[in-house]
């Protein structure tokens, strides 16, 4: 039916497990199997937030919103393209915010990050939103969780 829930977010981790034990882990395979375990991060991160905003696991409705599948791996390139391009200036110029905060700062600047790619998606008409900073900043801490442990149970 096009639209992500939980059994998409399942079959991510997964297709990446069944992706990384049959691969020689050249930088292409390595390039898509971090697009799916970015893309899955992202889906469990907005079921996890709208549950908690709306009562039930969801992806089409609450505070972080994406829209079908297609719309969830363009969130994951644009939330790539802004931790490439933004976030290293944004740490650089926090840096002694970072130091004070014993870089718990982080966590503010990756859920300014993704409010900035939900922003590039709204431009971009990519079916992908998150409103509010509280919902940015769970969403980007879960997002992180999620993708370390995928890739750790890569390795």
């Amino acid at each position: 039916n096009g639209k992500p829930d939980a059994q998409t977010a399942l079959g991510f981790g997964i297709v990446v497990i069944m992706a990384r034990r049959s691969s020689q882990n050249g930088p292409l395979s390595s390039l898509v199997i971090r697009l799916v375990v970015n893309t899955g991060a992202l889906a469990a991160a907005a079921g996890i937030v709208n549950y908690f905003s709306a009562g039930h696991f969801t992806l089409r409705e609450g505070p972080f919103f994406i829209g079908d599948w297609q719309s969830a791996i363009i969130a994951s390139l644009l939330i790539g393209l802004v931790n490439a391009l933004i976030r290293p200036i944004v740490l650089m110029t926090t840096c002694l915010l970072q130091l004070l905060t014993l870089g718990l700062f982080t966590l503010v600047v990756n859920g300014l990050m993704l409010l900035a790619a939900s922003w590039l998606a709204e431009r971009f008409s990519v079916a992908f939103r998150v409103d509010g900073f509280g919902a940015a900043f769970w969403g980007a801490l879960l997002i992180s969780l999620v993708s370390t442990i995928l890739t750790k149970a890569l390795k």
